[in-house]
């Protein structure tokens, strides 16, 4: 079903909200069918706009998603493929400098820009939030944080949290500092001169598991001690979200607020030894790291009441988009670099053009000899586990279970000769990040 546009043509530009959860999963929120985590306030975002049934975000895991959002592009483009190690001395690990940000867009397009939450993009001070394009920044700048003050003996995790440049010491749980800070951003930003736009990205409910004894109260009743906590930092996090949106509603602001809202990637699995896995990316396969869908196919929701109906919208869409749909929403369309991967999606959400915004959608995680996945219509390839590729067809199969690449190997051959075109934009990762990092410390050890 499409939504329909409302509201007349002439009307100010939005405020803009971006919200990012962090390896949610799938079936986690009330709005994709969760009966077991109410998520009460994100359920009544989605009844306000638009559930986009095939969202997808750009990487299977933390930052590269995120340089994706923050750049418009595919982040292989700049070499951004890797989640950046905690090395606030490296020059290299983080957002290329040479990357035009969403937020400084927006501030040409005449808004104030600011952030909350995670970051992620790279620990030397040349890549703080307030160099890359934000007026303000509230936050913890690595990877993830503890949740409750002096919770972490980690380096990263226990650093102190930063407010515009400066170290600030945690004073609650982090969820509900988010929230709090997010709401004051929206409450000094209201009925000013010039529109804001937020981006909220909290680090739940990514590990370490933690939350408050009240909320692990309401869900007593589950028994994995893990699922339970993760159900508790779900919804701590969707009451935040209320928070914000009640601060938005309560300045007269909903109306003319465009909000998008994904998870980073799909949710983990972290408990392949028990045979258990606290979250749940049902009906998809795989997960965080993976490009199944479960790795890729997000939660992903678009809300702007002035303009847009809700409803729901079945094409594939990619968390890419947000950059060129809010440049079009403030009417500023002439701002965005001509070499986006994201598109205008407002007219496909209003029903005004017909087609679909992407024709195919990539991922690539590992650089040029690493894995690859590709999307056109409903024909998925994915790098395979036990042979070169696997081929599925998402419209009758969305579990990806049918491997039809023997059957069609036509297909086989157009979705690997795609991949191939593509990849001549992109480069390898310009730095090694975590991964080698760690790879290096337990070679140290042997």
């Amino acid at each position: 079903m499409l939504a329909l546009l409302v509201g007349g043509a002439d009307a100010a530009k939005p405020n803009v909200l971006v919200i990012v959860a962090d390896d949610l999963g799938y079936h986690d929120v009330g709005f994709q069918g969760s009966k077991e985590i109410p998520t009460p306030h994100l359920d009544k975002l989605a009844a306000q706009g638009v559930r986009c049934t095939n969202g997808y975000v750009s990487h299977p895991f933390c930052s590269p998603t995120r340089a994706g959002m923050m750049s418009g592009r595919y982040q292989h483009r700049f070499g951004h493929e890797n989640n950046p190690a905690w090395l606030p001395e490296s020059l290299t690990e983080g957002l290329p400098l040479s990357v035009v940000t969403f937020p400084a867009l927006m501030k040409q397009a005449g808004y104030v820009t600011g952030a909350v939450g995670k970051w992620h993009l790279g620990a030397h001070p040349q890549f703080h939030p307030m160099k890359r394009g934000f007026d303000e920044y509230f936050g913890a700048l690595g990877g993830g944080h503890a949740y409750f003050p002096s919770g972490s003996k980690s380096v990263e995790y226990g650093i102190p949290l930063n407010r515009n440049g400066k170290d600030e010491a945690q004073t609650g749980y982090l969820t509900e500092q988010f929230g709090d800070e997010a709401a004051a951003f929206v409450g000094r930003h209201t009925g000013g001169d010039k529109p804001w736009m937020l981006y909220l990205a909290f680090n739940a409910p990514h590990t370490p598991l933690e939350a408050p004894e009240a909320w692990l109260e309401k869900f007593k009743h589950i028994e994995n001690s893990s699922r339970r906590t993760y159900a508790a930092m779900v919804a701590a996090m969707d009451e935040a979200i209320g928070k914000v949106m009640a601060k938005v509603e309560a300045e007269g602001e909903r109306e003319n607020t465009m909000v998008f809202f994904v998870s980073d990637n799909g949710g983990p699995n972290l408990e392949k030894k028990s045979g258990t896995n606290f979250t749940d990316n049902t009906p998809l396969r795989g997960a965080k790291g993976d490009l199944y869908e479960g790795g890729v196919r997000v939660p992903f929701l678009v809300s702007w009441p002035a303009k847009i109906k809700p409803g729901t919208y079945e094409e594939p869409v990619i968390a890419l988009d947000f950059l060129a749909t809010s440049l079009a929403a403030a009417g500023e369309s002439a701002l965005a670099p001509k070499d986006l991967d994201g598109v205008n999606l407002l007219p496909f959400l209003t029903g005004e053009a017909s087609g679909v915004p992407h024709e195919t959608l990539f991922w690539r995680s590992g650089g040029f000899g690493g894995k690859h996945s590709v999307r056109r219509g409903n024909w998925k390839l994915v790098s395979g586990a036990a042979k070169a590729y696997e081929l599925y067809d998402l419209g009758a199969d969305v579990g990806e279970v049918k491997d039809l690449a023997e059957a069609k190997p036509e297909v086989v051959g157009e979705l690997v000769a795609a991949i191939r075109e593509w990849e001549k934009g992109t480069v390898e990762p310009v730095f090694a990040g975590l991964g080698a990092v760690k790879a290096k410390a337990k070679k140290g050890k042997k």
